[in-house]
């Protein structure tokens, strides 16, 4: 049934919806939400009925986005991840990543996408990309590169690994399950592997090599932060009766318990020692001067028995073990600050802001004196740790600069197993169908709450409100194409102008009409209205089915030209700095290279 008021209403909408979308005049976020509501005063005012006067589509349905499985398990998995993250699970694995980079960065990107690439396709995509970004960015930190346009590179070549088997892509699974239930024989793990292998390599050889060069790095874009620069805060300790320190014996100039760190001088009594100590035993009243970079810092901080968090966290103000919320942070002294030309012991910044300065590093300048008189500069920078609303609050601290991207959380690494042991639980029991991923999906997202992996507060920061309305708003406008029969109407009248062509030809423009289509509804969408498409036309043609049914699962799996097409797209969307026209220039392209390569490869497979 078509409805043309309505039909051409929706058209209208989704027009409009991708002309904002893609101008990026108004954000993503307000643009979604401007479509639901339109969505709704159209069918509420002018409701779309049958003919005994029954709604087809109303409110409920419009908004039914809101409570779909697989945005909910999108919203799970990035809850997770979040959980993965706090709790350091990822750090060897990253610290590993980006030494390899060091030596040469181009193969240890190329071997993380790849392995991206192989393990989509038996995973879920949405949280292979989530466990790869950080991986990506560190090791670019490391190599001084920029790591954005491998951040759109991740996402499409996940996408194409997930063409590889059944269980890569829940656009698959959709199709053999529509298939099946048309009469036609379910589709094993591996039937489309051989056809997959053709188009994930001709894809992927695009994708790692070719599509950096198109996307280039954005000179307007914004910059990323240095945030391992490799930079050296001077701490200092004094030892008191207790210390783990205490006893403790260097051998030339290494102090085991301080590993990865820089001894530089130790004051006894009215000595300073300088390296190698000559065997030196640590003693209470000893002072430490140690240099290490704000990550060595914030790693031994993590640690509950690291002596270095055992020294100084008892200094900082609501700081208990078992119960913090602490974040580290770097601090600028400003021009015409307050606290410059005064000591550090002068200043009363811990009184004043209930924050501890635990380093300092001046303009390279080895410092050889008790940090508490140390006169400040401007310029100066700090290092400083306190709990969540006091970093935060030093936002408004006039005498101080706070670099915002700086400010991170401590990682708990006590919790990293438990965190590490909560995903692959939740992974394991989605790919061997124990329950369905939406329920595993959620039970490990609050298993990571209940098991104090993550608070609350920090499991709602793992939720992206920008993928939530901007996915709703999709399947909306899917919704009103398929009851208006807006999606058939283009379908029918594209696959008219090829009446009595060659089923190679069709074959070709029915790929073409799919990818178009899926990048403006979304892949499940597509999958639902073009499977009976497919078996109706290798029906008529009297040719093998499997050639049009592998043509839904692949064209639907090229969601490279938008960013609303994928929800891995919008995952990366953020961290690559990418505009709405980026992924059109950078996935048009790839689009029809797999299109064509279909378009050769099937009717030779499956002798068309």
């Amino acid at each position: 049934m078509i409805d043309q008021f309505h039909m051409w209403a929706s058209f209208g909408v989704i027009f409009l919806a991708m002309v904002a979308y893609a101008t990026e005049r108004i954000s993503i976020e307000i643009t979604s939400l401007l479509v639901l509501v339109v969505l709704l005063l159209l069918f509420s005012l002018l409701p779309l009925v049958d003919a005994e006067g029954v709604g087809l589509l109303d409110s409920g349905d419009i908004l039914a986005g809101f409570g779909n499985p697989a945005l909910i398990t999108i919203m799970a998995l990035l809850v997770m991840a979040q959980g993965l993250f706090q709790s350091g699970a990822l750090e060897k694995i990253i610290e590993q990543a980006s030494r390899r980079a060091t030596r040469r960065a181009d193969i240890a990107i190329l071997v993380v996408l790849l392995g991206a690439m192989v393990s989509s396709a038996f995973l879920n995509n949405t949280p292979v990309v989530l466990m790869t970004i950080p991986i990506l960015v560190a090791m670019a930190a490391r190599a001084n590169i920029k790591a954005g346009p491998y951040m759109m590179s991740l996402s499409f070549i996940t996408i194409l690994g997930g063409m590889l088997t059944l269980i890569g892509s829940s656009t698959n699974l959709l199709v053999a399950d529509t298939a099946a239930r048309l009469g036609m024989a379910q589709l094993q793990f591996f039937d489309q592997t051989v056809p997959g292998l053709v188009m994930m390599g001709v894809g992927s050889l695009y994708v790692l090599f070719l599509m950096p060069r198109i996307l280039g790095v954005r000179e307007d874009g914004e910059a990323e932060p240095d945030t391992d620069s490799g930079r050296q805060f001077i701490i200092e300790l004094r030892l008191r009766h207790g210390d783990p320190l205490v006893g403790a014996q260097m051998a030339a100039g290494f102090l085991p318990a301080l590993s990865g760190m820089t001894l530089q001088i130790v004051e006894t009594g009215s000595q300073k020692l300088l390296p190698p100590f000559d065997d030196h035993t640590l003693k209470a009243g000893d002072k430490l001067f140690i240099a290490a970079t704000r990550r060595e810092i914030g790693d031994a901080l993590a640690l509950k028995e690291h002596p270095l968090r055992q020294h100084l966290l008892r200094q900082v103000p609501g700081a208990e073990d078992g119960d913090e919320d602490l974040m580290l942070a770097e601090l600028v002294i400003a021009p015409g600050s307050r606290i410059a030309d005064r000591a550090i012991g002068q200043t009363g910044f811990t009184h004043t802001t209930d924050c501890l300065i635990i380093g300092l590093q001046r303009r390279s300048r080895m410092l050889r004196h008790e940090m508490s008189d140390v006169r400040l500069v401007a310029g100066d920078v700090l290092l400083v740790i306190g709990q969540q609303s006091a970093v935060e609050g030093l936002r408004h601290n006039r005498d101080t600069l706070l670099l915002q991207w700086s400010a991170r959380e401590l990682p708990r690494f006590e919790k990293a197993g438990l965190a590490r042991l909560i995903f692959v639980a939740t992974v394991l029991a989605a790919v061997v169908n124990i329950v369905p991923i939406v329920v595993a999906a959620l039970v490990g997202a609050v298993a990571m709450v209940m098991s104090g992996v993550l608070n609350v507060r920090q499991a709602t920061r793992g939720f992206d409100l920008r993928i939530y309305v901007v996915v709703t708003a999709a399947l909306a406008m899917a919704q009103a194409m398929l009851v208006t029969g807006g999606a058939g109407f283009v379908a029918d009248n594209f696959l008219a102008l090829f009446e009595g062509a060659a089923p190679a030809v069709i074959l070709s423009a029915f790929f073409l009409l799919c990818a178009v289509i899926t990048n403006i509804l979304s892949n499940n969408a597509t999958a639902v209205l073009f499977t009976p498409l497919a078996i109706s036309l290798s029906s008529s043609l009297n040719v093998d089915p499997m050639a049009f049914i592998l043509a839904v699962i692949f064209a639907a799996n090229c969601s490279f030209a938008t960013p609303i097409a994928y929800q891995t797209n919008l995952l990366v969307m953020t961290p690559g700095n990418f505009r709405f026209t980026d992924f059109m220039r950078a996935g048009i392209p790839l689009i029809v290279l797999l299109w064509a390569t279909y378009s050769l490869f099937a009717p030779w497979y499956f002798g068309l």
